[in-house]
């Protein structure tokens, strides 16, 4: 291959690591693995730190479980879960260029089980009638979703299945929801909610 063959390939591949916009997937099967994502304003994809964090208070194995990635952003939440084994996973944004990078880089890794969809989260979950092992949330900072967006998740969340939040401050549950886990990284707040009630659905 020339040269100037293999740059254009490095150049358009979404895995490579001479993307300008890329994350790193930390965990499991596709570790160390690199996702470019185009340059959206407003996204802010979720730090190395808090992603390992989060994936510590979730057990790093997901063998089977079912989850849902709103504001997807990078989706590289969606693709870590998928890493570690997660049979399905359902990601939502409303831009449509990242969810195109999405779908490319998720069949440049064989992830099979990822679902994507271009929505506004409100939309999506109004008319979801799954519910889901683990969902994350992680809207723009500058939007203030919260006074609905919790109780909308917990009516898709399984009775033993979690809820991770991103957020610019602190989140109060609302019924229905009992935190678990919470923490703190520059401005990003980020916790861990799940269902209070155990009410059979």
């Amino acid at each position: 291959m020339r040269a100037t063959q293999r740059s254009s390939r490095l150049r358009n591949d979404p895995l490579s690591p001479r993307h300008a916009n890329r994350v790193r997937i930390i965990g499991g099967a596709w570790r160390g693995r690199r996702v470019a994502f185009p340059g959206v304003e407003g996204l802010r994809p979720t730090p190395d730190r808090v992603r390992e964090t989060l994936f510590n208070w979730l057990g790093q194995d997901l063998t089977g479980k079912r989850c849902l990635d709103l504001y997807a952003g990078t989706g590289v939440l969606a693709l870590e879960a998928l890493s570690r084994g997660a049979a399905l996973a359902v990601a939502v944004d409303r831009s449509p260029a990242l969810i195109a990078s999405l779908r490319s880089t998720a069949k440049l890794l064989g992830a099979a089980a990822l679902e994507s969809h271009v929505a506004e989260a409100r939309r999506f979950l109004a008319a979801e009638t799954r519910t889901f092992d683990v969902i994350f949330v992680d809207p723009p900072f500058r939007e203030d979703p919260w006074a609905w967006l919790l109780a909308a998740c917990a009516d898709r969340l399984a009775n033993d299945g979690l809820l991770y939040a991103e957020a610019g401050r602190t989140l109060v549950p609302p019924a229905g929801l009992a935190a678990r886990r919470g923490d703190r990284a520059g401005q990003v707040h980020y916790h861990l909610f799940a269902r209070a009630d155990g009410a059979a659905r």
